[in-house]
Order: structure tokens, then sequence, then C-alpha cells
């Protein structure tokens, strides 16, 4: 006995160095699962990233059901609240029924429990030993010290093993009874206490102890029902591993988190992630017939670049509804007009006054003739580049990339942060009507960087911010931008009635991929950008989708959500621009005040605009010519055209004819072709690769010949 004693007083004083606090425990406390919050810490997504044990939020004892704690503290410990740690007085009935091999409820108390769950090392897989009980008791002796009651119940019911991976109240009540822990009745609580002492027992089995315990607990006669909600509780699982309102949000953001943390605080708005949610939906739902089923949407801060929504997909409306449509590459369309146009109204290659053909066209490429057509196959004869942009018109698209070239468009795209996959000559002229491929999370930002006066910053999710570049011409952003929510440019192709003219000032910009595979309306108001993508993620063709059916109605259904008490107020103009009164010659327009960077204006605009025409026309930027030494060299002469007579020509450096029009022999080698004017001043240049044997003509000196 003596010694017996000395081993729990030794016992005694390890423990009480051992033990840890309450707060200790409850602060190290870590879910299964992360939450993904919003700004204000409304919860957006739970998310499992610990696949070996399920453990819920850390529940005080004061959310935790009545019913489940009496259940509990009957089931296995009821001297709970009057014993030290220790139920002595169970202590030799347990030794006895041990002797004899019989079933008991044993000696074991709760406390003694969460002193074994607090040192699991202690636990060997054949069960404790005399000593280590002995140990486990002391703990317990000296836990009861230490902690309340309330916290020691609390512990337990948080940290105790239930059925297979469940750890603590919140997995078993969410998993087994799909609600809270304090919504168990006392059914659900005498299920969930006898799951405790017996983890892997059968249905039948469990409902005959919790039937059981109901009756001497609270002197029930009968529980017919509880062996149908035992059977139907341990075949639930309705803990998903992931729910909430932006799944494909919140695996974007865990994917880069190594070690995922129990909390995350992101920059979205609960609010607004339900609502583009809820409106993409119901919009996809009435697309079902044009063989439409996916969507995304996403919402950005234009001043901070915060994300507010990030919709990535139309949910069970999808056969592919794990693929989020706001990182997936998707072909632009004609949403990347606007920075084709921002660009030459930068280079003053165009005003937003000057008359462009929308005529049948057919541009030589290195790689043939590019014949475009506009998305009505109709031609609207001489127009504005205000009206080219605002009715998305493809063919004076293509005529202004021309002066741009592709290449130079490329890097203003990934100046904006477009991530495009390969150089602008590998799209060529077709760049113009958006045949690269981007995310909406990309195409967005870069129209945010159009709102922000040209000024381009990454997008954030956390409040870490960015520092900013100037990637766009403020001037020319402006211009683009009063473009993009003038009702009268759009008028051509949209009307004057759209669902694009928005109550409040925005400016937006629709666009269809070839074969109707994809749908976007992209476009900002003076606090935020909306960005919307509708589709198939398989990449099937839609039935019958336009600009303003599509995407359309969603991006205005949320831009209404985000300003409806929220004013929305065009821009101020940024220095160096002048407003004039341009009249244009031949009634081709109606007269109107216009905006021009300064030193462009002009206040009479006719069809022989020799600003605009003053341009290389042929050959194209990055054209690659190949020699064939079998032809005589008269006739692999390449030939120049530009939009005037009074230019001259030069090559490398070095002038070689004069005139709209000249014949050049080529010659191995890269070359820069510039067209000056009668001063000498630079025009346009381009260049271009000669490839092949270099050629002789036969019988002059110093003429060229195949050799």
């Amino acid at each position: 006995m003596k010694r017996w004693l000395a081993t729990l007083l030794f016992a005694c004083a390890l423990q009480a160095q051992a033990l840890p606090s309450f707060e200790e425990v409850r602060g190290d406390w870590r879910a299964s699962e992360t939450l993904v919050l919003d700004r204000n810490g409304q919860l957006l997504q739970r998310v499992r990233t610990d696949m070996n044990v399920r453990r819920g939020e850390w529940v005080p004892l004061a959310d935790v059901s009545p019913a489940l704690l009496t259940a509990l503290v009957y089931s296995e410990d009821r001297r709970f609240w009057e014993h030290s740690g220790v139920d002595w007085r169970a202590v030799p009935a347990a030794a006895w029924a041990n002797l004899w091999n019989r079933r008991t409820r044993g000696a074991s108390t709760i406390t003694m429990q969460l002193a074994g769950l607090l040192d699991e090392a202690g636990r060997s897989p054949g069960g404790r030993s005399v000593g280590q009980k002995i140990t486990q008791a002391a703990a317990a002796t000296r836990l009861e010290t230490l902690w309340r009651k309330d916290q020691i119940l609390e512990a337990y019911l948080n940290l105790v093993p239930f059925r297979g991976e469940l750890v603590g109240v919140d997995a078993l009540s969410r998993t087994l009874f799909g609600k809270a822990p304090h919504g168990l009745d006392a059914e659900e609580g005498a299920i969930a206490a006898v799951l405790v002492r017996a983890p892997n027992a059968g249905a039948h089995q469990v409902a005959q102890r919790a039937c059981a315990a109901l009756r001497e607990a609270q002197g029930l006669r009968e529980c017919a029902g509880i062996a149908v909600r035992t059977e139907a509780a341990l075949a639930r699982r309705a803990f998903a591993p992931s729910e909430g309102i932006a799944p494909h949000f919140a695996r974007m953001l865990l994917r880069g988190t190594p070690a995922a943390p129990a909390r995350i605080s992101t920059t979205l708005r609960a609010d607004v992630q339900r609502f583009a949610s809820a409106s993409l939906r119901q919009h996809l739902r009435e697309l079902r017939q044009r063989s439409v089923e996916d969507g995304s949407v996403v919402v950005l801060d234009n001043a901070s670049g915060e994300v507010l929504a990030w919709v990535g997909s139309s949910g069970d409306l999808s056969d592919a509804q794990e693929v989020d449509g706001v990182t997936a590459l998707r072909q632009a369309g004609s949403t990347l007009k606007p920075f084709l146009y921002a660009q030459a109204l930068a280079q003053r290659r165009l005003t937003a006054a000057s008359l462009l053909d929308d005529s049948a066209a057919a541009i030589p490429t290195a790689a043939g003739l590019y014949i475009p057509q506009n998305y009505d196959h109709h031609f609207k004869g001489w127009v504005s580049a205000r009206t080219a942009l605002g009715a998305s018109l493809n063919v004076p698209a293509v005529r202004a990339l021309v002066m741009v070239t592709p290449e130079a468009m490329a890097r203003t795209l990934q100046a904006a942060g477009l991530p495009l996959r390969d150089s602008g000559d590998y799209y060529g002229y077709s760049l113009a009507l958006g045949s690269a491929e981007v995310p909406l999370l990309g195409l967005a930002n870069a129209y945010r960087t159009l709102a922000n006066g040209g000024r381009f910053a990454p997008v954030r999710w956390t409040r870490t911010a960015s520092p900013a570049a100037q990637a766009i011409d403020p001037a020319a952003a402006f211009i683009v931008g009063d473009i993009l929510s003038d009702p009268n440019a759009r008028a051509r192709t949209f009307g004057t009635d759209s669902l694009l003219a928005t109550r409040m000032w925005t400016a937006v910009k629709t666009g269809t991929s070839k074969d109707m595979r994809d749908n976007w309306a992209v476009g900002w108001s003076s606090r935020y950008t909306v960005g919307v993508w509708v589709g198939n993620a398989s990449g099937a063709p839609m039935h019958d989708v336009s600009g303003t059916s599509g995407a359309a109605p969603v991006w205005a259904a949320v831009m209404r959500h985000l300003h409806a008490d929220l004013p929305s107020r065009a821009p101020a103009p940024p220095p160096g621009l002048v407003r004039v009164r341009v009249q244009f010659a031949d009634a081709l327009e109606a007269a109107r005040e216009e905006w021009f960077l300064a030193g462009t204006e002009q206040a009479l605009v006719a069809v022989h605009d020799e600003r605009a025409s003053r341009h290389i026309r042929s050959p194209a930027e990055g054209t690659i010519v190949a020699l064939d030494p079998d032809i005589p060299a008269a006739r692999q002469r390449l030939q120049f055209t530009a939009g005037s007579p009074a230019v001259r020509w030069r090559v490398d450096g070095r002038e070689f004819a004069r005139g709209a029009q000249a014949a050049w022999l080529p010659w191995p080698g890269r070359h820069l072709i510039q067209l000056t004017d009668e001063r000498g001043a630079v025009l346009d240049e381009v260049r271009i690769e000669v490839r092949g044997a270099g050629l002789k003509v036969a019988g002059g000196a110093g003429q060229p010949r195949a050799k």
C-alpha cells in the first residue's frame, strides 16, 4: 500500500509539470478544415485540409446540446460533478468485475479519459499497464485542481474520438446528424454518447445501448424510432469535404498554402459573391435551350485591385463544375479591341474621329491573304474610330492593327497583365479580333487598368498591396473609356437601348469568340470592374447567343447590385486632352464634341485623312520572304504600298524609291523598311526577313544572279 501511494505521489509530481492549461489546449486545437472568410469575417467556404482525421471547430460547452451533456455524463461518468478526478467508489467494483471477466462501466472517469487524450503517447496498443493507469489517475487528480469542471467537460467533448475518423462533438454532429452540436435532441444525444464507448459497433448494437441509456436516464418505456435514426445517422456523410459559396476561389487560395491555417481572411464580399452566383445560375437556366451550361464572374475593386467576387462555375448546372472559369484560358473575341484602339490613339495613328474603311478587305500576310469579316457579315462603309470600337466592327479593327502591328499590340496586352502564350506575330492580324486565349481574371484586371487611367497593378485577395505601373497612355485610356460608355457609339450594332446602357456611368465591351464558343461582357464603373464569361467548359459551341443575350445580362445585374445605393460618375479627363466640335464631310456621321490628344485635334474630317493614311500597308510587320533561285529575279520583287503618294521609301536607312508604291528586289537578311515624308521624318516602319539564296541577274555587271 505504501509503495502504491509513493508511486501515486511521484506521478502527481510529474504531472504537475507536464499538464497544459485549458487555454493552451484550446489554443492548440486545429480543425481538419480551413475556414475561408470574407472581408467581414463571414464564412465563404469550409475546406478539408487534413485527410488523416476529421475535426470540426472547437465548440464551447454553452453551445452543446443539454441532452448530449446529460447522456454523456450518465453513460461515462455519473459522479463526474462530485469526484476529484478519480471515482474511488467505482474502483473496487471495476477491479472485482475485471477479476471475474464481467462487463462493467469501469472506473475510468471523464477526467481520467481526458488526461489520457492529453497524453496520447502513454497509450499502448494492448491497453494501459497498472503503472500507466496510476499515472493517469494522478494526472486526473492534478487536472481537477488546475481546471474547472466545465473546462474539463468542454475539452473532453472536443478531443474525444467518436467513430472512425471523427474526433470531437462538432465533427460528430455535422457528419452523422447534419446539424450543429447545440441542435441535438435526446435520441441523437444518446446515440452520440454511446459511440464514445463503442465507436465501431454496428447500428443495431448502438441503437440498443442508446435506448437502454434513455430508459435508464429518463425513464422511457420504449424508443421505437431510435433504431431507424441510428441506422440513418451511421450511414450519413453530410459533413462534405468542401461546402460554401466560393469553392473555386478557396481551392485556388489553398493550392499555394503549404500549411493551411485554421482561418484565412480574404478580400471577398459574401453578399456580392452570393448575388453574382445567383444571377449567373438564373441566367444560365434561361439559356439552357441554347446549349449554354457554364459561366463565371469576377468582381474587382478598381482602386485597390481587391477581388470582391470569384464565381468559378454554374455549379450543378454544369457537367464540368470543377473547372474554374475565372482562371481557364478562353478565346477573348472582341474584348481585346479596346487595347488595340488605345495603342493606336497613343501612337497618334488614329483619333476617335479618324475614318476607317469598313469594307471588304484582303490583307497580305506572310501566310497569305487575311480576309476579315464582320459579325453580321455586312459592311458599314466609312466609319469613325469611335463607331468602329463602340459597334465592335471587325474590319476596321484589323485595319487599325495593320497600323499598330500585332507584335506591338501583344506587348501592350502583356503590359496590361494578359499572359499571352505566344508572340503577336504568331496570332497575326487575327489578334485584333481576339484570337488569343486569356483568363477571365486577367481580362477583367486589364479592363481595370483602363479604368485606372492605364495604370496596371496585380489583383489581390489578401490585404497585401502591389505597386502599380503605367501600361497604357492615360489620355488614350480615357478616350477608350469614353467610347465604351457612349450608347451612340454602339448604336449601329447594339441599338441605343440595350442592356449595356446602364442608368449609372459604366464603360463596357462584349465579345464572342469563333464558332460562338465563348461570350464575354467586361466593363467598369467609377468604383468596380465586373467580368462575365458564359459558354461551355467542354468547348462546345452555343446556339444563337449574341453579345447582349449571353454574358451581358449577368454583367448588368451585378453592376446594378453594386451601385444600388452608390453613384457612378464619369471620370475627369487627364492632362493632354482637348475637346473639339467635329464635322464629318458628306454627313458620314453626325457632328459632335470629340476628345483628342493635344495636337491631333481637327474640326473637319473627310475620307482623305492624311494623318490616318500615311502608313505602310504592305509588307506587314514580321513578313518572311523565301527566295527561289529558280525564279527570275524580276518576278520576285516585293511590292511596297503606302496610303499616300507624298512619301519616300527607305530600306536599312537608304532611300530607294518615292510614291505610294515601290518594287524592291529582296536580299537575304533582316531589313528595316521605313516610310518618310518629304523632309525625311519617319512616318511608319516595319521589319521583315528574307530567307534563301541571293539572286544575280544574268549578263549584267553588278546585277544579282542566282548562285
